[in-house]
Formats: C-alpha cells, structure tokens, sequence
C-alpha cells in the first residue's frame, strides 16, 4: 500500500513539472500574445505566418507588415511589442536564475517597438542588450520606446 501511494504521488510529481520540461526541452522563450494584420515568424529559413500563443524560439525574426502589430511575451515577463513595418529577430534569450545563466539580446532591424523589461533586466541589467543598425542599448531601466527607419 505504502509503494502504490509513492508511485501515485511521484507520478503526481512528474506531471506537474512536465509543461515545465517540455517549454525547456522544445526550446520555448516565449509567445505571441496578441496580433493584428501581418505578422510572421522566420525560424530556420521557414516562414511561418504567427498566430497567438504560438512559441518563440531563440534564432526568431518576428516580421510585421504594413497592417501588422505584434504584442511578444517572454519567459522571464518582458513585454515586446512592435507597429507596422518592423522586423527585430531575438538573437539569444535564457532565461535559468537558478543557474544564474540570463540573457537578452536582440536585434531591431526596422520600425517601431516598445520594451518592457522582465526578469533578466533586475536581475542582470548588463546582460539585457537591444541591438539596432547605428547603436546598442544596455538596458537599465524599464521601459523604453524605439523607431529604426528602413535604411536600405
């Protein structure tokens, strides 16, 4: 009776840190929450068109068009959100406090976005960088809003 009981209980266990493994294991740093007009996704040379609660990956290059906006969720609750015409790919995100590995690097290439801090930021501000054509910001704040012209 005593080893059923451990068996249910360790199974109880497994599955309720399994979404956990499995975000860890698929590689997810974060979401799409919300989306109007435009948007997709760029993830190994494959274009996907976005839609919510879809799962973002390091490596993505989220891409608006010219109807298009885009509210991003990350793992560690910093908020991204881009207007029209904007492309920005998430170069590096990690997120494991308890491991003390964070990072955020990602890199504006066109348009408009606003960033909302998260976790990484007050915890390791030197670790929180948004790379654009002509400059790199270091974020020690909270809340910033940007506008990168298409210099083609």
């Amino acid at each position: 009776m005593k080893a059923l009981f451990l068996i249910v209980l360790f199974s109880s266990f497994v599955s309720a840190f399994s979404p956990v493994c499995e975000a860890a294991s698929s590689g997810q740093i974060g979401i799409v929450k919300t989306l109007a007009g435009d948007v997709v996704i760029v993830r190994t040379d494959k274009t996907i068109k976005a839609e919510p609660n879809m799962k973002l990956k390091n490596g993505d290059l989220v891409s608006t068009g010219k109807d298009g906006k885009v509210g991003l969720i990350f793992d560690d609750d910093t908020i991204i959100s881009m207007g029209s015409n904007s492309r920005i790919v998430i170069e590096n995100f990690i997120f494991q406090p308890s491991e003390k590995k964070l990072s955020f690097i990602a890199r504006f290439f066109q348009g408009t976005a606003s960033f909302l801090s998260g976790q990484i930021a007050k915890l390791a501000p030197d670790m929180v960088h948004f790379e654009m054509p002509h400059a790199t910001v270091g974020i020690r704040g909270t809340h910033f809003l940007v506008r990168v012209d298409n210099t083609d």
